[in-house]
């Protein structure tokens, strides 16, 4: 009699929904695997609030009234809800969460444009997540992903790395504008790194690195906690208090001064549920900027699903003999729903984490794994306060290593091909640069198009680029368009 086949008593009927056993797992793998991806994406609580929340809309007004608390109880309960969702209706052992990347591009890319409000840029959020909704009820979705070159998707997240990594670096206070001179940035302070906050930013990132050498699980969440202690203490010895406006501290924090809190439990506060408006945008930015900007969230949010449903279920052995995964179109709708769910939520596109498959490694194989996942967040959305206490030099850190992360995938582009690598280099360089996801990207699918040309193949161009190049062209001179026409 084999002694490794798994024991199914004590699964119950647990057992029979999730399949479990049949899945050649048992319900300690499901919650050990469910602990674990939960501490390796808690980080999001803590992460969201401190991106979103801390961008002034088009109009000037933070989100939430710069209440981090509400973004963060918020972000912990759409969270939750979307992993039980994914674990009782898809059975697969996936977590949703507020995307990184995404959110950075809501904040910065669309919440900021003159005369949008954060209501307006989270109705695109939804609006995107009814588009990809439709495509996957239809079965359009196959044609949107033939449609974009995979290397050009791929130079797309590898660009986001890059954009989040300048944020981070530039909330930081490591990456700073000079106050004078010929250079654009400046390292730290007129060229030197200075100051306790930056130390703290230091430790912090390089505490990630060295967790994650020694593969720890949570590395990121415990940089986080352990960047946030080291600054209270810091702050508590040191007494350095904030930047000012008039700059005459700048080696003070970035954004709010680190202090215990009054308490660490509260009721939940979910104000932000449903502050969204669908199609307000429209008078704001036009309707072409708001085609353009849906199907930039788009196209990050749908291809990075695909990719990430992937990835974990080849780490679970989960894939079938054309490497789909079980209940693919299950998993696509619940995705979708979090696309939707996480702007009428007021957080941001919710999308699959890849970070599910640390709990693929503890052993998880069925959805299970993520309703354990999805009630923890449930039960974060009681310690949102924590949130208010994580300054930006012990939370940007994170940044940084999520884009060295995204960065790892540019091995993934055949850069001795100029038809791909020269369009797949503009992606990559005009996100940070020009501060734009939405500008590397028109870069890219431009360029990519043009080269098709001048190189006779033409034909191979999808109809869908055809269209998305032509847009990005007037998206691109649209000043000098209005001028021409005299609007």
């Amino acid at each position: 009699m084999s002694t490794t086949a798994p024991d199914t008593r004590s699964t119950g009927s647990l057992d029979g929904f999730f399949q479990i056993s049949q899945r050649g797992s048992t319900l300690a793998r499901e919650l050990r695997g469910g602990l674990a991806t939960f501490f390796t994406m808690a980080y999001i609580v803590v992460l969201n609030p401190l991106i979103i929340g801390t961008v002034p809309d088009g109009t000037g007004e933070l989100l939430a009234g710069g209440d981090l608390a509400v973004i963060a109880a918020c972000t912990a309960l759409v969270a939750g809800v979307l992993s039980v969702l994914m674990g009782v209706v898809a059975n697969y052992p996936l977590a949703l969460a507020t995307g990184l990347g995404l959110n950075a591009f809501v904040a910065y890319g669309i919440a900021s444009l003159d005369g949008m409000t954060w209501a307006d840029a989270m109705g695109l959020v939804v609006l995107e997540g009814i588009i990809i909704l439709v495509l996957v009820l239809t079965g359009f979705r196959e044609a949107v992903f033939r449609a974009v070159p995979t290397q050009l998707k791929t130079a797309i997240s590898v660009g986001i790395g890059l954009f989040i990594t300048i944020i981070g670096l530039v909330d930081a206070g490591i990456v700073r504008r000079p106050a004078s001179g010929p250079v654009p940035v400046e390292l730290g302070v007129g060229g030197f790194l200075a100051g306790w906050p930056t130390v703290v930013f230091l430790v912090g990132l390089f505490a990630i690195a060295a967790l994650m050498a020694l593969r720890v699980q949570g590395a990121i969440l415990y940089g986080i906690v352990g960047g946030t202690l080291l600054a209270i203490l810091v702050e508590a010895v040191f007494e350095i208090g904030p930047q000012t406006p008039d700059g005459s501290n700048p080696t003070g924090w970035g954004l709010g001064v680190p202090a215990l809190p009054d308490s660490v439990v509260a009721a939940p506060d979910f104000s932000l549920l449903g502050q969204f408006s669908l199609l307000g945008s429209v008078e704001a930015i036009g309707v072409t900027a708001l085609f353009l900007l849906v199907f930039t969230l788009m196209l990050a949010d749908f291809f990075d699903t695909m990719g990430t449903m992937v990835a974990v279920g080849a780490e679970a052995g989960l894939l079938d003999e054309e490497g789909n995964p079980p209940r693919t179109r299950q998993i696509l709708v619940v995705d979708s729903i979090g696309a939707i769910a996480g702007g009428a939520g007021g957080v941001s596109s919710n999308t699959s984490y890849i970070e599910s498959a640390s709990g693929v490694g503890e052993g998880a194989r069925t959805g299970l794994a993520s309703v354990v996942t999805g009630v923890l967040f449930l039960l974060t959305t009681f310690l949102s306060p924590l949130v208010a206490i994580v300054p930006h030099e012990a939370a940007t850190p994170a940044l940084v290593v999520v884009g060295f992360l995204m960065m790892q995938q540019v091995v993934g582009i055949d850069w001795d091909d100029l038809e791909i690598a020269f369009p797949a280099f503009l992606t990559i360089v005009f996100m940070p640069f020009t501060y734009s996801i939405t500008a590397g990207i028109g870069a890219g699918f431009v360029t990519w198009v043009l080269l098709k040309v001048v190189r006779g193949k033409a034909r191979q161009v999808h109809p869908l680029m055809w269209l998305v190049a032509v847009l990005f062209i007037v998206y691109f001179g649209i000043d000098p368009i209005r001028g021409l026409l005299g609007v």
